[in-house]
């Protein structure tokens, strides 16, 4: 008689005009991976992080233009102009993010997604088209500021999938940023100088002759583009109604219990796991503010090292860089990028499957110290030796950045997923 019962016996509510609800429907009859979702959420990622690079950390890049601003009264304050243009974005979306993770809750993740790409669009051309260093700071600046989907998007991916692909959603979050930040820099390397790299092509009398960094800006301005205008079809997963009265969920989970010869005890515990969370307050939840702590010096760490190492490479080595060309730059870059997207797809799931995410997280934060400290020594090689041992070095610093990062952030999301459950929605929304 019990196996009679083991389908649900009353289905939950799901209002008509509710886009999270929708979702909730379209989720129950679908079957297999959802690889649309999959693909609109990494190109969105990819988008984003590829400009964040792109136009901003390209740190050669900015450092030459820092050099043709004539802002610079010395050669070795060349890089800290630079760091400057490159922490003017960071800046921007440190002092906005919480308010565009509450917009996202309020009026939804869809809304948000579409600003930010359109961000993108309109201030990273600007930012291609600067005469002078208060222009590149301040476009920088705005478009941090404007661009605040990378919370949303960890949300979207989350509510977009069932529970069985979360986890991959969130990978597929982290993957696409890491990719991003690689592929931004060594499209600037090629790029960046049409005018002198490509003589046959451009004329140093044409627009990329004048503004000789816009053509990889405009290219990814471009992506965008097209990126915001597919964004239009995306799927809204906000509930945007107020359920007030939880009867018919609490029909549901007392039928349920019902099944399993336990009804009052079940709905008992419950009701009370949920009133003792719901009273707990979230800097006294350690497993959720030790994930988002390492998370953070984890950013820091990996956007410093972004940074760094490009105005590294391209400094004179008077002064203990590599003097590299914006193209040897980009194409140490682009290796990286190739080897992280190979490791991801072929050797990241056993690693994972054989020691868990954390255990990774922990082994790639251990590798990365000796790694780093070397640097300084490769700076005295040169030739083929240089060339082999600074894209090996730029490849294991990669995948071993992608590794903790994407520890810390699964943890945060399991984390508040599981909060999130405990607690139950708060009226109607996501």
């Amino acid at each position: 008689m019990a196996a009679e019962y083991r389908g649900p016996l009353l289905k939950k509510k799901h209002y008509k005009n509710c886009p999270g609800c929708k979702v909730e429907e379209m989720k129950e009859l679908e079957q297999g991976l959802p690889i649309r979702p999959l693909l609109s959420i990494w190109i969105i990622v990819l988008c984003t992080g590829k400009d964040n690079l792109c136009c901003s950390g390209l740190g050669f890049e900015s450092r030459i233009r820092i050099r043709d601003f004539h802002i610079a009264e010395r050669e070795e304050d060349i890089g800290s102009y630079a760091g400057y243009v490159g922490s003017a974005f960071m800046l921007g979306r440190a002092l906005t993010s919480v308010s565009w993770g509450i917009f996202a809750d309020r009026y939804g993740r869809k809304p948000v997604i579409i600003m930010g790409t359109t961000s993108v669009v309109i201030f990273n051309t600007l930012f291609g088209l600067s005469v002078n260093f208060w222009m590149a700071v301040i476009t920088r600046f705005l478009l941090g500021s404007l661009n605040g989907l990378l919370g949303p998007i960890k949300a979207y991916a989350v509510e977009i999938f069932r529970d069985e692909y979360q986890a991959l959603g969130l990978s597929t979050v982290s993957t696409a940023w890491g990719i991003g930040l690689i592929i931004g820099p060594a499209l600037g390397g090629f790029l960046a100088q049409p005018a002198e790299k490509y003589p046959n092509l451009f004329s140093r009398d044409s627009l990329f002759g004048r503004f000789p960094y816009f053509l990889p800006c405009l290219a990814i301005s471009i992506f965008a583009l097209a990126v915001t205008i597919a964004t239009c079809w995306l799927p809204e997963t906000l509930h945007k109604h107020n359920d007030n009265d939880q009867s018919s969920d609490d029909s549901y989970d007392a039928l349920e219990a019902a099944s399993n010869e336990s009804n009052t005890k079940d709905i008992t515990e419950k009701d009370e796991g949920r009133e003792s969370t719901s009273k707990q307050s979230l800097l006294k939840n350690w497993p959720l503010m030790s994930s988002i702590i390492v998370y953070c010096v984890f950013s820091l760490h990996d956007m410093a090292y972004t940074e760094i190492f490009s105005l590294w490479a391209v400094s004179p080595r008077k002064y203990g860089g590599l003097s590299y060309s914006t193209e040897q730059v980009g194409e140490v870059l682009a290796v990286s990028g190739f080897s992280l997207l190979v490791f991801q797809m072929s050797l990241y799931p056993f690693v994972e499957r054989l020691l868990g995410p954390v255990m990774v997280s922990r082994v790639g934060s251990i590798l990365a110290i000796p790694l780093l400290q070397s640097y300084p020594w490769i700076a005295m090689l040169s030739g083929f030796t240089l060339t082999l041992v600074i894209n090996c070095a730029s490849v294991l610093k990669n995948v071993l950045s992608d590794q903790h990062q994407r520890g810390a952030a699964n943890g945060i999301a399991m984390t508040g997923m599981s909060l999130f459950k405990a607690v139950g929605p708060a009226g109607g929304g996501a």
